[in-house]
């Protein structure tokens, strides 16, 4: 049996407010041509299928687009568990309807029972406990308790639930548990939301109970494997780059072979295509533009970090009109000064009007230069503004 391993997909993100519907949709293709080409048997989805707990109709549209694609050109089973972006309600509120295109949905959990699936559930061959997030605001408060001490209640519970889950798979089976949690030693992109209790590590490896084969995590977008046991602890991380810090490094997916001797191997990391090409392009205006003007940037989305020794009014627009003529769409322009060499100190018997006042910022932030027209008219229109109001 072959069995994939994907987390993350966070349909409906967007980046700097830009849809990516486009990818995702090329995804969720490419995804199923593999399932295809490898003959997966069984695909393991870790959480966070949606990037918000109400996603719009038009993500909704693309996941079950993708299902019913899933059930209708493969044989292929699969198990999803919720995420904590998702809303478990939801996600599973079709889950018997589901059931019948081989499509298991865990979103609650309130028994362990309830997490674990037999593949195929009719001679099974391998046991899957899809454990959904577990937030730490489910358990039971108690008065004047530190953060440590309730991230120490919330590691228990987590290693008494899924000690629960093992004891209610077969015994001859080989046995996969999944989870969407952040586990020690994990690295983190900065694109995750903080699923941690007061800037602790909530779980360990050495928390999973010792008689599994598998563990197939989700939440860290980076592919990752945690150390600290004799089987794999494997985050597969997000298909498509969340943000740009994330574009330097391969997005994969995890191909497991189980043979019929019960034995689970990892039979290959599958590097997943770039579906849109994201660019960090940093230096002062003059290169910036050169290579805005002599490069192809079709179809990329650029992040452009701009060194500047003086404020320029109308410097976002001219570089994003640069790179637009070269088919590229700057999604942000960060501009980086020079660090003030000492401290601004207006004498309060020079304080006279406002405009006055503004003149003489600028020029103690700029060695003595004095706004521009254009500048020194936007402030006067912001000052009239907050006069009326």
């Amino acid at each position: 049996m072959r069995i994939l391993h994907t987390a993350d997909w966070h349909i409906g993100q967007r980046l700097h407010e830009r849809q990516r519907h486009d990818e995702h949709k090329e995804f969720l293709n490419w995804l199923l041509h593999t399932i295809q080409e490898h003959k997966v048997e069984l695909l393991l989805v870790s959480g966070d299928i949606f990037d918000t707990a109400l996603p719009s109709a038009e993500a909704t549209n693309l996941y079950y687009e993708f299902l019913f694609r899933l059930f209708n050109e493969t044989e292929t089973y699969t198990v999803i568990a919720a995420g904590n972006h998702d809303s478990p309600r939801h996600l599973e509120a079709p889950r018997e309807f589901l059931k019948m295109g081989r499509i298991h949905v865990v979103g609650l959990a309130k028994e362990a029972a309830e997490c674990v699936i037999n593949i195929p559930p009719k001679n099974p061959r391998v046991a899957v406990a899809a454990v959904p997030y577990l937030s730490e605001n489910e358990l039971e408060p108690v008065s004047f308790e530190s953060d440590i001490e309730k991230n120490e209640r919330y590691r228990e519970r987590l290693k008494m639930f899924y000690a629960d889950c093992v004891s209610h798979m077969p015994l001859e089976l080989p046995k996969i548990l999944m989870g969407h949690l952040f586990v020690d030693g994990g690295k983190e992109t900065n694109s995750e939301r903080n699923i941690q209790i007061g800037g602790a590590s909530a779980v360990r490896a050495s928390d999973f109970p010792d008689d599994v084969n598998y563990v197939a995590l989700g939440h860290l977008h980076r592919p990752q494997t945690i150390e600290g046991t004799v089987y794999l602890i494997r985050y597969s991380g997000s298909p498509i780059p969340m943000r740009f810090n994330e574009a330097n490094y391969r997005k994969k997916v995890f191909l497991l072979e189980l043979s019929d001797d019960g034995t689970l191997t990892l039979d290959e990391e599958i590097e997943i295509p770039v579906f849109k090409e994201l660019c960090t392009i940093t230096g002062d205006e003059t290169s910036i533009l050169f290579q805005a003007m002599t490069e192809n940037w079709d179809g990329k989305y650029i992040q452009v970090k701009l060194k500047l020794d003086a404020v320029e009014a109308g410097i976002n627009d001219r570089i994003r009109q640069a790179f637009a003529e070269r088919g590229g769409d700057v999604l942000s322009v960060e501009i980086e000064l020079p660090e003030a060499k000492h401290d601004i100190n207006i004498p309060v018997e020079d304080m006279k009007r406002p405009e006055e006042i503004f003149e003489q910022y600028y020029k103690a932030k700029h060695d003595g230069k004095p706004p521009d027209e254009t500048l020194a008219q936007t402030f006067n229109e912001l000052l009239q503004m907050v006069e009326k109001s």
